[in-house]
């Protein structure tokens, strides 16, 4: 994705590193994420760390370092345009389209099911995949309910796909799937999209 989806790109980062809510990226301010050099570490309330991989604190730190001095609110999200900010804060419709400007971008089919939700359950459906139990997948998204949680991994594709090939071939190959670069370098990222919508309204 080139330079003109930075905002995107940041949005992205932090929304499935944290299986943030589209109302908690429009809510996040400056004052809620901490730089400590080696990773990012954001409330909102729930804490939740971003570490340097393919780049993103870098994306970070250029998108934060173009806020206009003159804002006088916090609130973290700006529109961007041109490489530049402007001092009116991102509002939650915009913010909610996110997956489906990436989802677009990948050539994805069915792109208006990519919602601003797409992001949690990402977080989620990426947690299932490299078989985190169900407890830490409940609190890294803030879920009280087992039920709610294990909808996410009843969900993932790639992790039906791991159990198949295990049961039938002995293998722990999973489905090829697509994913997106958010990284301005040719670092890769890799932030799987393709198996998270909301047909399953979770």
């Amino acid at each position: 994705m080139t330079k003109e989806f930075l905002m995107i790109k940041v949005g992205l980062i932090l929304g499935i590193a944290g299986a943030c809510r589209t109302d908690e990226l429009v809510n996040l301010t400056v004052d809620d994420i901490e730089d400590v050099g080696s990773s990012l570490i954001t409330k909102i309330p729930r804490i939740f760390v971003v570490t340097d991989v393919g780049n993103m604190l870098e994306l970070f730190r250029k998108y934060l370092s173009l806020r206009p001095p003159h804002v006088k609110h916090k609130r973290l999200f700006l529109y961007y345009k041109a490489g530049k900010c402007s001092s009116q804060p991102v509002g939650k419709n915009t913010m909610g389209k996110i997956p489906s400007v990436v989802a677009s971008y990948l050539k994805l089919p069915d792109v208006a099911c990519y919602t601003g939700h797409c992001l949690r359950r990402s977080s989620a459906t990426l947690l299932a995949d490299a078989g985190v139990d169900i407890t830490t997948i409940k609190r890294h998204a803030g879920w009280k309910s087992t039920t709610v949680a294990e909808g996410y991994v009843e969900n993932s594709i790639e992790n039906k796909t791991k159990i198949a090939n295990q049961v039938l071939v002995g293998t722990t190959t999973s489905a090829i799937t697509k994913t997106v670069n958010v990284s301005e370098s040719n670092i890769p990222c890799n932030i799987n999209f393709e198996n998270c919508t909301n047909k399953c309204n979770i």
